[in-house]
């Protein structure tokens, strides 16, 4: 069974920077995209950003430029390394993982399995 655990989630202020990390086990082979959502109170949940099967890397248009997805496939690890963090960043980040492949990563109903999630709270 595939689980996915993330960390590194806090509390910030304004213009911090954050590290998240998702580790995945269970997953014995093969390539797979992993992708970085997260919910806001009141809100849906929304891309960030993601990994697809090939290492190639997509971004929300709100991210850019301010996050940054790496991947160590050695380690089964994702990372999300969030700078110049503002209040509306403020949710419950979440990773995931899927056996699909395509080039829109942001729908997540594509994905298998999901981590609980980590908090990241941004002051003003």
């Amino acid at each position: 069974q595939v689980q996915l655990v993330e960390s590194g989630g806090g509390l910030v202020q304004a213009g911090d920077s954050l590290r998240l990390s998702c580790t995945i086990s269970g997953r014995t082979f093969g390539s797979y995209t992993m992708g970085w959502f997260r919910q806001a109170p009141g809100k849906e949940r929304e891309f960030v950003g993601g990994s697809d099967w090939n290492g190639i890397i997509y971004y929300e248009d709100s991210v850019k430029g301010r996050f940054t997805i790496s991947r160590d496939r050695a380690k089964d690890t994702m990372y999300l390394q969030m700078d110049s963090l503002k209040p509306e960043d403020t949710a419950v980040y979440y990773c995931a993982e899927g056996a699909f492949v395509s080039t829109d990563l942001s729908n997540a109903r594509d994905y298998d399995a999901w981590g609980r999630g980590t908090q990241v709270t941004v002051s003003s």
